[in-house]
């Protein structure tokens, strides 16, 4: 509290101060996600931040932004790479090629982390087939790559938003790209709320087939721009079309009713979360996602809630294809 004045007053309005503080990590407040937009939640000068992430939003006015200083982008950088090594890359060969259909700008937290995993895990030949406009999804591109790496005999990263592999679905036209034993799809993002969709299981089972690569290497990670760790399937739930989410030990989630108590397994509510790598903003977000709570430290994501605005990374593909069409 003392070096975040915003959340400072935020939590003494919700009864907490320094002699008085949560008793457990279910107490702390979360503040909305959309706070992010509203004020600079930062435990630092934000002038003196490495890199500034943005939610999507139509303009940069209408962007949350997420602050982190050197410090807090090292934590970030070890709490991405330690999730990722045990959720996405457990039994993996060692490296992998990453081809990525994900936003490259540098504002964005979805395009960084997959930058960063391909820097740090891959083989030195990624690529990335959106630009930081979302102008592109070079498709010919992709299979030609996919193609080299099967040629070379390694195994590959493949990873998009849930929008991006629906259109590159569309777009592959019968050609069924071949990939080394060991390969795996991440995807991130959902559809968030639009009308152009697949089901889930539906997409995975279509991407399954195209790439030959097993339904269980096929990853969905849920994270945010406003926090630092995310959230993988867990392994035991992949071959269920209801996915499980499970995160890193330092980051857990907390189902709430309209009340702000917590749910009981088998309930629905409000998705919030504690992330302890979160130490140069906020500890606690509550989002405007909806989850079923399976039991402690586990949750099905079930999506927006209804009356939240749409928002997230799987928009910039879809707005590529409408001015496109």
């Amino acid at each position: 509290m003392r070096w975040n004045a915003p959340y400072a007053a935020f939590a003494r309005a919700a009864g907490f101060t320094p002699a008085h503080p949560p008793q457990s990590w279910r107490e702390i407040p979360a503040v909305p996600s959309l706070a992010f937009k509203e004020s600079t939640l930062a435990t630092f000068d934000p002038y003196d931040a490495a890199v500034v992430f943005h939610t999507s939003g139509t303009t940069a006015a209408a962007s949350g932004r997420h602050y982190f200083e050197p410090e807090s982008l090292r934590l970030y950088d070890a709490a991405l790479l330690a999730g990722f090594d045990r959720f996405v890359l457990d039994e993996a060969p060692e490296p992998l090629r990453y081809f990525l259909l994900v936003p490259n700008r540098a504002t964005s937290s979805l395009g960084y982390m997959m930058s960063r995993v391909a820097v740090s895990r891959g083989d030195g030949r990624h690529a990335t087939y959106v630009d930081a406009a979302g102008e592109m999804l070079d498709i010919d591109a992709l299979v030609s790559d996919l193609a080299r790496a099967y040629d070379d005999g390694i195994a590959v990263c493949v990873a998009g938003t849930a929008f991006a592999f629906a259109a590159l679905l569309e777009r592959l036209r019968g050609r069924a790209p071949r990939t080394q034993p060991g390969s795996r799809i991440m995807e991130t993002g959902g559809f968030k709320g639009r009308t152009r969709a697949l089901e889930r299981e539906e997409l995975y089972a279509a991407l399954s087939a195209a790439f030959a690569i097993p339904v269980e290497r096929i990853v969905a990670e849920y994270g945010m721009t406003e926090l630092t760790s995310q959230y993988y399937d867990a392994p035991w739930s992949r071959h269920r079309g209801e996915r499980v989410k499970i995160g890193p030990p330092w980051l857990r989630p907390l189902i709430v009713d309209a009340g702000g108590k917590p749910v009981r397994d088998g309930e629905v509510g409000v998705l919030r979360h504690v992330d302890l790598a979160n130490r140069g903003s906020v500890l606690a977000v509550e989002t405007e996602d909806l989850a079923l709570c399976v039991r402690d430290g586990a949750f099905v994501l079930l999506g927006r809630d209804p009356d939240a605005r749409l928002r997230g990374c799987s928009l910039d593909v879809e707005d590529l294809l409408a001015r496109r069409s």
